[in-house]
């Protein structure tokens, strides 16, 4: 643990999650927006689904720890709503079972702490020709669909509606890019750098209108260390310095 301590925003879920800090994805960039405001915990698991996750919550979200996070980000059911295999292995998970592993994530998590906010993501579309493309031989046949996708993502944010979660509906955001089939994903299913941009207008947005206090909005939450200083660059007047912790020039996309 290094201080100062900062609110702690904890990503939680499959690939959608370990991968987001590849290929420019969402969780690097929320890094970088939230830099000097909060850490943002990584805690992704390729291939998982929500009944593995039930079975390490006490491990990645133990109740007696003394921190607790101000943030928790889920995203399960992308594997979930893969086809059954015939020999009863894989990651499938019967939409009923998953509805209440997403009920016992949520409640998990909302018993950590009364500042404990949760922001569910819902399943996103895939391209299925590139799924199928993609195959590899050293699997058997991947079974994914958008049909399956949309009725996991309407489960969760039916579910998220009865608890009172936030959600970001990805099914329906990602569909918004005319090209998104090609545009939003690496391999069919795992998010490139512009599916990723979408997750993340999305987050902001959410926070932003999010009646939560204090606010977890990246321009509402204080900067570590913003006091002015002499050891700053010096001003074109020669007289005074430049506090440059509010500087957000060398973004590419200006975050709102």
């Amino acid at each position: 643990m290094v201080g100062p301590q900062r609110p702690q925003f904890v990503l939680f879920g499959s690939s959608i999650v370990q991968f987001s800090y590849s290929n420019g994805g969402w969780g690097s960039v929320l890094s970088d927006i939230y830099s000097r405001k909060a850490d943002i915990l990584l805690r992704g698991y390729f291939g998982w689904n929500s009944r593995r996750a039930v079975q390490v919550l006490d491990q990645v979200f133990p109740m007696d720890a003394a921190i607790q996070p101000s943030l928790v980000i889920v995203y399960f059911g992308g594997n979930d709503s893969m086809g059954p295999h015939s020999s009863g292995l894989g990651p499938h998970v019967p939409l009923p079972e998953y509805i209440e592993n997403m009920r016992k994530i949520a409640t998990h998590l909302k018993s950590l702490s009364d500042s404990t906010r949760l922001i569910f993501l819902s399943c996103p579309p895939v391209n299925e020709a590139k799924v199928r493309e993609n195959t590899s031989s050293i699997f058997s046949e991947l079974v994914r669909t958008n049909d399956l996708c949309r009725r996991y993502s309407e489960a969760c944010i039916e579910l998220c509606q009865e608890m009172g979660i936030k959600v970001v509906d990805l099914w329906t955001a990602i569909q918004k890019r005319e090209d998104w089939q090609n545009a939003c994903f690496t391999d069919g299913i795992h998010l490139s750098a512009e599916g990723s941009k979408i997750v993340v207008e999305e987050i902001l947005k959410l926070l932003k209108e999010a009646e939560w206090m204090p606010s977890l909005h990246w321009k509402s939450m204080p900067t570590e260390f913003a006091e002015d200083s002499p050891y700053d660059l010096v001003a074109s007047d020669g007289k005074t310095t430049l506090n440059p912790s509010e500087w957000t020039f060398h973004r590419e996309i200006k975050w709102d």
